[in-house]
């Protein structure tokens, strides 16, 4: 649906130009949820106000369904916008919010009004046409400024963070509301935010972006599970990261350890490959997620790293622990709490750490 291709932007000129984003190029397809995930200036949204025209590109090219977009104004793409804050006129009624767009492009009055109360109808919001907005929550006005934006059937709806001014709870609700829109009208979402479960909880794709380009895109579960970047293993959810000297006994991949400064060594063996990586270092950060740490009573592995539980913090759905290995490097380890068990680690054990090869990741940093 969207292509873009070596896209840069650069705001300003000479010495005190801003690259805001930096040679990206990304497929988005019909009928997906895609987000662009990253902190604040990482150039997700900038390349939203470029899909819908409200910035021009410094060089590359975005097309939609195959047709270059660079010089077409906004009004003339078939893409719509939703804000963070929901711009409803305060003097229309909710129904006169969502016709207003309609009547611009010179739809009959009488055919505006029957698409506004199906996208009042699709947001759940049917009897509430005759309101004003100021008498509407906070959830709801995002979901009339939603309608607005469905109304005119765009191809592509895009969503700048429309989230981040709801209270926690109404921002989960919303979750499920947007997912449910998207996979109903089969309309294009590019959807922005900085919040990681957010992103996982609704996207079919994900892009995690840092200073102006795309360093991973995938499924919820690709960036989770296999990230191939120490900022992506580190932005989504928490990840534990050891660094350390790769050795190999001959030709064998079997052989190959991870010496850590501590003398502890891991075996790489059974791990997997990362395309992004150079296989001519010498040396390597891996990370592993917390829940896939294995603890057991110290001595009862030969092969598992010694380490001491330094702290225990529970959490009700599961317990943490916090692990000092031999050398003094720190790890994190989250156990699920089943059926009211006693904790079976206490602090001051020791303990034998095991990482599992399926569960290590080797990253580039």
């Amino acid at each position: 649906m969207i292509s873009a291709r070596a896209v840069s932007k650069r705001f300003g000129s000479g010495p005190n130009a801003v690259l805001a984003l930096d040679d990206v190029s990304v497929d988005i397809y019909q009928n997906e949820f895609f987000t662009m995930l990253g902190p604040s200036g990482c150039g997700k949204t900038t390349l939203l106000r470029l899909i819908g025209g409200f910035e021009q590109a410094s060089s590359g090219e975005i097309a939609l369904e195959g047709k270059a977009l660079n010089n077409l104004p906004p009004f003339k793409r078939p893409i719509n916008t939703v804000f963070q804050s929901y711009a409803l006129f305060p003097h229309l009624t909710v129904r006169e919010n969502v016709t207003f767009g309609l009547e611009m492009q010179n739809m009959p009055k009488r055919d505006a009004n029957c698409r506004a109360d199906e996208m009042l109808e699709l947001v759940r919001l049917a009897e509430f046409g005759d309101r004003q907005p100021s008498q509407l929550s906070g959830g709801q006005q995002q979901r009339i400024a939603l309608a607005r934006a469905l109304a005119p059937a765009p191809k592509v709806l895009l969503l700048d963070e429309p989230l981040s001014a709801l209270d926690l709870k109404l921002r989960k609700e919303m979750q499920i509301e947007l997912k449910r829109l998207q996979t109903e009208t089969g309309i294009t979402f590019i959807f922005v935010t900085h919040d990681q479960e957010e992103a996982l909880a609704m996207s079919d794709r994900i892009a995690v972006m840092k200073s102006g380009k795309i360093l991973q895109i995938g499924t919820p579960r690709d960036i989770y599970e296999t990230p191939t970047h120490r900022f992506v293993a580190d932005f989504i959810g928490d990840s534990n990261f050891l660094q350390g000297d790769i050795h190999q006994n001959g030709n064998d991949a079997n052989n190959t350890i991870l010496a850590l400064p501590g003398g502890q060594t891991i075996s790489l063996a059974g791990v997997a490959e990362n395309p992004s990586r150079s296989a001519q270092q010498t040396s390597a950060t891996i990370a592993i997620r917390p829940e896939r740490i294995i603890l057991a009573p110290q001595g009862s592995s030969e092969t598992a790293l010694r380490g001491t539980i330094d702290d225990v913090v529970y959490f009700g759905t599961d317990t943490t622990y916090h692990i000092r290995l031999d050398d003094q490097t720190r790890l994190l380890t989250r156990v699920q709490n089943r059926d009211g068990a006693t904790m079976p680690f206490a602090r001051g054990d020791d303990v034998d750490v095991t990482l599992p090869a399926a569960a290590i990741r080797v990253l580039v940093d």
